[in-house]
C-alpha cells in the first residue's frame, strides 16, 4: 500500500512540475516530441516500403505461393505443347479445386495501326494471371469471364500502344485491326497496362484471353510448337504437398519418358532467409539513431535541470523526503513529459502518413495499402516512456547524492 501510494504521490508532483510553463518542459516536449513522431514515421514509412517492395516481386514471380510448371521428354528434350498439357492441367485444376491457375503464351499477332502494320508481342493468358502477378491497369479493367465469350475478341494493351492509337476513351469501346493470312479480326480494348518506362515510347504488347485467342486462330506458330507456361498460386500451407502431387500426376498422365517438375517462384523461394531482412534492417537502424539523438538532448536538458533545482531538493530532504522519493519523483517527471510529448509525436506520425497527398501518391504504387501500423504507435509511445525512464536515471542520481547542508548553504 505504502509503495502505491508513493507511486501516487511522485505521480502527482511529476505532473505539477510538468504543468509549470519552464523552458526545459517546453524543450522536452519538443525535443521528444519531434523524435517520437520521426520514429513512428519511419516505422510507418518501413511498412510501406516494405508493402510496394513485396507487391513488386509479386508481380514478378507471383503471390506466396506461386508453382511453375515445367514438361518435358527426358529422351528427347522436348517440351510438352499447348494442346497436349492443356486438358492436362484443366482436369487436375478442378479435382484440386485450385481456383488461380493460368496458362501463359508468348505469341505474336499483325495490327494494322496509324502508320502501317506492326508485329505486336501477345501474352496470351487466362483470367486468374491478374491476380497471381498483381498485374494492374492504368484503364479499364481486366477481363472477366464474360469476355471469354465475346464475338469479337477483348485484348488489353499497353499504354504506349494506346497512344500510338491516339489515347481513345475506352468508354468509347475503341478497337483494334489484327492481321492474319486468311482474313483481319478485330478486337476490342477493354483496358491499358502501364508500358515499361526503359521502353522509351516502344513497348507494343498486349494481353489476350487463352480461348478467345485459340477461337480466333490468331496463332501464326502451329499449336504443337507453342510453349506454354502453367503457373498455379497454392496455399502456401499445403502447397509443397499439392505440388509435388500436381507435377506427379502430370508426369503420369503425359505418359512413359516425360517428366514433370514444379518449382515455386514467389520471393519467399529466395532461399531461406527472409529476401526483405536488409530493408527491415536499415529501418531499424534509422528508427534507432533518431531515438538516441532525441534521449542524448533530453537527457542534457534534465541534467541543467537538476542542478538548477539542488535548493529546492535540500529543501525537501530537510522536510522529511526520502531518498527513494526524491529519486522517483525526478524520473517521473521525465518519465510523464515524455510519455506526453511521445502521444503528440504519434499524433502528429498519424497526421503526417495519412494526410491526402501522402495517401494518394501511396495508391499510385500499391494495391493493398496498409493502415497505419498499430505497432508504430505502441513503439513510438514505449520508447518515449523509456527513454524518459533511461534519461530520468541520471538527473535522478544526482539529486539523490545531493547533500541537504550543501544544498541549503546555496
Amino acid at each position: 500500500m505504502n509503495l502505491w501510494t508513493g507511486f501516487i504521490g511522485a505521480s502527482g508532483e511529476a505532473w505539477g512540475e510538468l504543468r509549470v510553463p519552464r523552458t526545459r518542459v517546453l524543450l522536452s516536449l519538443i525535443g521528444v516530441g519531434v523524435a517520437v513522431a520521426a520514429l513512428t514515421v519511419v516505422v510507418a514509412g518501413g511498412a510501406i516500403a516494405t508493402q510496394v517492395q513485396v507487391e513488386q516481386s509479386e508481380r514478378w514471380g507471383g503471390r506466396p505461393a506461386t508453382y511453375q510448371l515445367s514438361a518435358y521428354n527426358m529422351e528427347t528434350g522436348e517440351n510438352a505443347s499447348f494442346t497436349r498439357i492443356s486438358p492436362i492441367v484443366e482436369q487436375l485444376a478442378e479435382r484440386y479445386d485450385i481456383r488461380y491457375w493460368s496458362r501463359a503464351t508468348g505469341d505474336a499477332v499483325q495490327v494494322q495501326l496509324p502508320d502501317g502494320a506492326y508485329y505486336v508481342p501477345i501474352s496470351v493468358v487466362d483470367q486468374p494471371y491478374a491476380a497471381i502477378h498483381r498485374l494492374r491497369l492504368m484503364h479499364g479493367q481486366w477481363f472477366t469471364e464474360r469476355d471469354a465469350a465475346r464475338l469479337a475478341p477483348a485484348v488489353i494493351i499497353s499504354s504506349d500502344l494506346w497512344a500510338r492509337l491516339g489515347s481513345p476513351d475506352l468508354r468509347t469501346h475503341p478497337t483494334l485491326e489484327l492481321i492474319t493470312p486468311e482474313r483481319n479480326v478485330t478486337a476490342v480494348v477493354t483496358g491499358i497496362v502501364e508500358s515499361s518506362p526503359d521502353a522509351g515510347g516502344s513497348d507494343l504488347t498486349g494481353f489476350m484471353l487463352t480461348g478467345a485467342f485459340a477461337a480466333a486462330e490468331l496463332s501464326v506458330t502451329p499449336p504443337d510448337q507453342l510453349y506454354t507456361q502453367v503457373e498455379f498460386w497454392l496455399p502456401p500451407e499445403t502447397s509443397d504437398e499439392l505440388s509435388a502431387r500436381i507435377s506427379a500426376e502430370v508426369g503420369g498422365a503425359l505418359g512413359e519418358g516425360w517428366m514433370a517438375d514444379m518449382y515455386r517462384s514467389d520471393y519467399l523461394a529466395w532461399g531461406g532467409e527472409d529476401p526483405m531482412l536488409v530493408l527491415k534492417l536499415s529501418i531499424a537502424g534509422v528508427a534507432i539513431l533518431v531515438l538516441v539523438l532525441g534521449a542524448l538532448g533530453l537527457v542534457n536538458i534534465a541534467l541543467v535541470t537538476v542542478r538548477h533545482r539542488i535548493r529546492e531538493i535540500g529543501i525537501r530532504r530537510s522536510f522529511g523526503a526520502t531518498a527513494a522519493r526524491v529519486f522517483f519523483s525526478v524520473m517521473m517527471e521525465s518519465v510523464v513529459a515524455t510519455a506526453v510529448a511521445g502521444a503528440v509525436g504519434v499524433l502528429i506520425a498519424v497526421a503526417l502518413v495519412k494526410n491526402p497527398w501522402v495517401t494518394e501518391w501511396v495508391d499510385a504504387y500499391i494495391q493493398d495499402v496498409p493502415p497505419f501500423p498499430v505497432e508504430a504507435a505502441v513503439i513510438g509511445l514505449v520508447a518515449a516512456t523509456g527513454v524518459g525512464a533511461l534519461a530520468g536515471l541520471l538527473p535522478a542520481l544526482v539529486a539523490v547524492r545531493v547533500k541537504v547542508i550543501d544544498a541549503l548553504r546555496l
